[in-house]
């Protein structure tokens, strides 16, 4: 199936979860935040939102600094 994560299309296993893609990644989940076809996902909310063909993802990666 396949999705498009920050503007590049990649393939990915039918009935996965955003969790599991998070996972898949190896995003920390403390510092990121999901949008999913325009839509900010929760963090509750991974673990029952499944992805779709031609879903678009936005993944923000939070950095520290000074």
């Amino acid at each position: 199936m396949t999705i498009e994560i920050n503007g590049k299309q990649e393939n990915i296993s039918e009935n996965m979860s955003l969790a599991m893609l998070v996972e898949a990644k190896g995003y920390e989940l403390k510092k990121i935040a999901v949008e999913l076809n325009g839509e900010i996902i929760p963090k509750s909310k991974y673990e029952s939102c499944f992805l779709s063909e031609y879903d678009t993802l936005e993944v923000v990666t939070f950095v520290g600094g000074g």
